[in-house]
């Protein structure tokens, strides 16, 4: 009797683990979600959700680029400043002020938004050749490169931002379809289509077995190099998307934007379960990462705590998510 409860205590505590695994992350946003509705009136209404959704479009586009990387055993340190950079050099060409202006500007909307992609892909295709070809640690490479971005959109600027955005490059940061913002429905479509590439795709298999294993993965056919150089490529078009919804936001790009953003990309990668060995990890999962964030941050300012204790409860969540990854792949 004492050995089969002992057995059935033992069945509960496994099958408890692997839920808490799985569902954690989401548990603990709802229970969040729980106790701000209560601390305070204003958290749960419409017009704050919808708040929430658009403080986390930028963080989240970014950080589904990080997942890529992460997934692969990489980091992107650059992302902050090839937002500013995207969004410098796109609104050059989307200004009506004459001393912004490059090139005969303003251009149609489509024109400075491909500009701006363009540029956060070149900046990725720099990382990836470094990191994939040359082998450079990847701390090391996106280290340089966000000096180099940031340094970029200083001399590109001359240090002054770049005012005056015509509407329709606005649209995507302040425009909405059927009441819903854009920048929700862009993260929405961003979220969706690394999701399909991820669970449905080869390249997304091939992403994962590089990062699970990248020697049996060269063994296996998979072209190492390719996979590696693409995911910063995608991590890079992601922040040009992110620095382009900001500008438009603002209603100008400034050659400070994106400071420190790289910091809660990794955050919401790592607090929805990705793990820094690689190999591991859903977008579903820094989806909730990201919203997650997003929420703390926006509960915390409902109820007037100031930003310095807000960086620290942000910190005491990465390090907690990261002793939890650590103590999965131990067990694992």
């Amino acid at each position: 009797m004492m050995a089969a409860e002992a057995s059935q205590n033992r069945d509960f505590k496994v099958i408890a683990a692997e839920y808490g695994q799985k569902y954690g992350i989401l548990m603990a946003l709802v229970l969040i979600c729980i106790i701000l509705t209560f601390a305070n009136e204003y958290f749960l209404t419409g017009r704050n959700i919808v708040n929430v959704l658009r403080q986390t479009s930028i963080n989240g586009i970014l950080a589904i680029g990080m997942t890529f990387v992460i997934l692969t055993r990489g980091i992107d340190l650059s992302v902050g400043s090839v937002v500013a950079l995207a969004g410098i050099v796109s609104a050059s060409l989307a200004t009506t002020s004459s001393t912004a202006a490059v090139l005969g500007a303003p251009y149609a909307a489509p024109i400075p938004l491909a500009v701006g992609i363009g540029v956060g892909l070149v900046a990725g295709w720099v990382n990836g050749v470094f990191v994939a070809r040359y082998n450079v640690p990847a701390f090391v490479t996106t280290l340089g490169m966000l000096s180099a971005a940031r340094g970029m959109a200083l001399l590109y600027a001359g240090g002054k931002p770049v005012p005056a955005l015509t509407d329709g490059y606005r649209f995507i940061g302040t425009g909405s379809i059927l009441g819903i913002p854009m920048p929700i429905i862009l993260f929405a479509l961003v979220f969706l289509g690394a999701w399909f590439v991820l669970t449905s795709t080869r390249f997304g298999r091939q992403v994962y077995a590089v990062g699970g294993n990248p020697h049996a993965a060269r063994v296996s056919g998979i072209n190492v190099r390719r996979v590696r150089l693409l995911v910063y490529v995608i991590s890079g078009g992601l922040a040009g998307i992110a620095g382009m919804i900001l500008a438009a936001r603002t209603g100008s790009a400034l050659t400070q934007a994106g400071i420190a953003y790289e910091l809660d990309a990794i955050a919401a990668v790592v607090i929805g379960g990705t793990s820094l060995s690689g190999g591991v990890g859903k977008v579903t999962g820094t989806l909730i990462g990201a919203l997650l964030i997003a929420v703390v941050n926006n509960g915390l300012d409902l109820m007037g705590v100031e930003s310095y204790y807000q960086q620290v409860i942000k910190g005491a969540l990465i390090i907690a998510a990261v002793m939890l990854d650590r103590a999965r792949h131990k067990a694992e």
